[in-house]
């Protein structure tokens, strides 16, 4: 009794019929079941896994799995005549599209992203002016954990979360600094007086680099070995280089070497700390600075030492 006054009245203020009422009631009833079914099998899940990584992409699945679920048995449940509402589709498709161009243009993205995979969790990538690490990929926009961005020096984080919308992978151009070959050339300026030894600064400067840089070039050589399967890469010289350059305070050494990106940082402070142990082993090497000489009258200056 009570259940035939409550669905005239929801009847007469809506105009929902008692077979839309129903339908309501079972769509919201199998959300409810989904969601509790969803949140159980993903803690049964985890219940052992330990790492990170592991349970974030658990999470991913069983919410991709959940969604599309979700999808097939709702619209079974509104729509059981699919030929019934051929026309309205067809009617409402168009205005959809223009209304949700950019909701479909990120759907299209991450599927792009799921199946080219121009970059993956973990990766460091560029794209326009945002650099980071992927923290999140999801079905409409993916997550970078922010680094350098002008604020912090050698490619480490900023403490800042960058939400990207998907569609930009086909718009704005892509760096991937850790896709393929994996390592990134970085350089470190060492600047010496003109009066140093200048051959045992750039013997010291390429023992360091050799140092601390051998076991990359080893390493390098294996991925790009295995990159050049899948992408045209043509770098014979993988080996450190010692650049030597005259400025106006003094000479000039660049010390050129792979690296990856994560450790750009630790490898630079590994490398001066070296570099400063050995010029402090020589009195005859000094780093210069810029100085400004004056002279009290013209003889003054022509025969420095």
């Amino acid at each position: 009794m009570f259940l035939n006054q409550f669905s005239s009245i929801v009847n007469e203020q809506l105009g929902f019929d008692l077979n839309s009422q129903v339908k309501i009631l079972k769509t919201f009833s199998f959300i409810l079941i989904l969601w509790f079914s969803n949140a159980f099998l993903v803690k049964l899940a985890l219940i052992k896994v330990t790492d990170p990584k592991s349970k974030y992409k658990a999470r991913k699945i069983f919410g991709y799995i959940s969604s599309v679920l979700g999808v097939i048995i709702i619209g079974r449940i509104w729509f059981e005549g699919f030929t019934s509402i051929a026309t309205y589709l067809g009617l409402v498709s168009a205005g959809l599209t223009i209304a949700l161009k950019d909701l479909i243009n990120d759907l299209a993205a991450w599927l792009f992203i799921i199946g080219k995979q121009p970059f993956k969790l973990g990766d460091r990538i560029e794209i326009g002016e945002n650099k980071g690490d992927v923290i999140d990929i999801d079905s409409l926009q993916f997550t970078l954990m922010e680094v350098g961005a002008g604020r912090i020096d050698a490619e480490q984080s900023t403490g800042r979360m960058i939400h990207i919308p998907n569609a930009q992978v086909f718009t704005t151009p892509l760096a991937n600094f850790t896709k393929g070959f994996e390592y990134i050339w970085n350089e470190i300026p060492i600047l010496v007086t003109f009066e140093s030894d200048r051959k045992k600064v750039k013997s010291i400067l390429n023992g360091v680099l050799d140092k601390h840089v051998k076991d990359v070039v080893a390493r390098a050589k294996r991925r790009i070995d295995q990159a050049s399967q899948r992408f045209l890469i043509n770098t014979s010289k993988l080996s450190p280089r010692v650049y030597t350059d005259v400025k106006d305070s003094g000479v000039l050494y660049t010390l050129r070497y792979l690296c990856h990106p994560h450790q750009k940082r630790d490898t630079v402070e590994k490398i001066i700390e070296d570099v400063l142990e050995e010029f402090d082993k020589h009195k005859d090497i000094d780093f210069a600075y810029n100085t400004t000489r004056v002279f009290r009258n013209n003889e003054e200056g022509k025969h420095l030492d």
